[in-house]
């Protein structure tokens, strides 16, 4: 199952590369790999997980593949399981093959991927940002389904050179169909699938809005849901997938009933995730650098605590910035260090003990707002930044805090 796209932007307290990262010494943090499993490689520059669930999948497709190795060539004996891991491994780097369409497209059209990730039931290209137009959001979801296929072509034209039941006919019919069932799946028209941004990027064209488009693929997502948890295990009931052996009915009826549920709990919060992102991302222009701003007081650097909080006091200030005898800007006084000092203490604390030091990246024009801002954010993480006008004088200081209740309240409003 390929659940492919974008992966919405960093959101504090959640995973990804969060911009309120804590400092250290009073540095920030540099922002971390991205993780997510086994590192097997970078191709293309794009880091590639094998996270732990791929195992239980790989000992199960190993032990399921494995039983009809047995009646297709019983006389493989254990060598079977062998064979069935190599089936399972070869399935897997099929899946790759069409996560990697997708990242190819999507560098082609320089929207950034953090990484691919092999994972339970398929793998993802978490990619970062969303396509400008609604036609190359098709393309960019259409490429992964159509390696599928070509994979599929390609493994149907192998078969012809070997002899039918021996062990490279059996395994090629086996990636031949696999292929199939993996792009005919990720046709399927409802988000988090390929079908389902292919659909949002048709009535995205049609309507002129991403949001229309998205809210009409998630829904049908839903359907998809229930119709995979009633449909699947009804379809295995009746036969119409294929019988099991009476010895082993009751146990496979269990097993496809569980793997319905799995399936469809995957594609309703998948839908669900992908209505919450859309709903942010329409609501993104709203973060606004200047807005969310606090008023700051300049103090210098060996000014006691007790009298720069007084001074903000005065000022109606929410935050300080430490500067030199020039008044250019040197630090800014972090909030979590001035609550950690006593009420007592504070007229003995100069605020230069409290200040991180500031670096090109912590200073945020004013007018910056939406991805603009989370970009920057993001490119350097901390907990406050000196907020700056074009002439380079203080506006402010923008807390990460102040941009988290901005998240929050950006993803609790009602959607269109």
């Amino acid at each position: 199952m390929d659940e492919s796209g974008d992966s919405g932007r960093p959101q504090p307290g959640a995973g990804g590369t969060d911009p309120g990262a804590a400092p250290e010494n009073g540095k920030p943090k540099r922002p971390a790999e991205p993780g997510g499993g086994l590192l097997m490689g970078r191709p293309f520059g794009v880091p590639v997980y094998v996270a732990p669930s791929w195992f239980v999948v790989a000992a199960l497709i190993t032990w399921v593949f494995g039983g009809q190795l047995d009646r297709v060539l019983p006389e493989l004996g254990g060598a079977r399981y062998l064979v069935a891991l190599f089936f399972a491994i070869a399935f897997y780097a099929s899946v790759l093959v069409h996560e990697l369409a997708h990242t190819v497209a999507a560098l082609r059209y320089k929207l950034p991927v953090r990484r691919i990730q092999l994972q339970f039931f398929g793998g993802v290209s978490e990619i970062e940002k969303e396509t400008e137009t609604p036609g190359r959001e098709f393309i960019l979801a259409f490429v992964g389904p159509l390696l599928s296929l070509v994979l599929g072509g390609v493994f149907y034209g192998a078969m012809q050179f070997v002899e039918p039941g021996t062990v490279p006919g059996v395994l090629l019919a086996g990636l031949m169909i696999s292929n199939l069932i993996v792009a005919a799946f990720n046709l399927l028209p409802g988000l988090p699938l390929d079908g389902g941004r292919m659909l949002r990027a048709v009535v995205w064209k049609i309507t002129g809005k991403p949001m229309s488009g998205t809210i009409a693929a998630a829904w049908v997502g839903r359907g998809l849901a229930v119709t995979v948890l009633v449909g699947l295990p009804l379809l295995t009931h009746t036969g119409t997938l294929g019988a099991a052996p009476d010895s082993i009915g009751g146990i496979e009826t269990v097993m496809d009933a569980l793997l319905a549920a799995i399936l469809a709990g995957i594609i309703w919060t998948g839908a669900g995730n992908s209505l919450r992102m859309a709903r942010l991302r329409e609501h993104l222009p709203d973060l606004r650098a200047r807005t969310l701003t606090r008023r700051a007081v300049p103090v210098e650097s060996a000014t006691p605590l007790s009298e720069a909080l007084r001074r903000a006091n005065e000022a109606g200030a929410r935050a300080l910035v430490v500067v030199d005898g020039q008044g250019n800007p040197k630090g800014v006084v972090r909030e979590a260090a001035i609550v950690g000092v006593p009420e007592h203490r504070r007229p003995w604390v100069a605020v230069s003990g409290l200040a991180q030091d500031l670096t090109e990246g912590m200073k945020v024009p004013a007018e910056l707002a939406g991805e603009a801002l989370l970009d920057r954010l993001k490119a350097t993480p901390a907990t406050e930044y000196l907020v700056v006008e074009e002439t380079g004088q203080i506006y402010g200081v923008l807390s990460t805090a102040d941009v988290e209740r901005a998240f929050v309240k950006a993803m609790a409003r009602p959607g269109t």
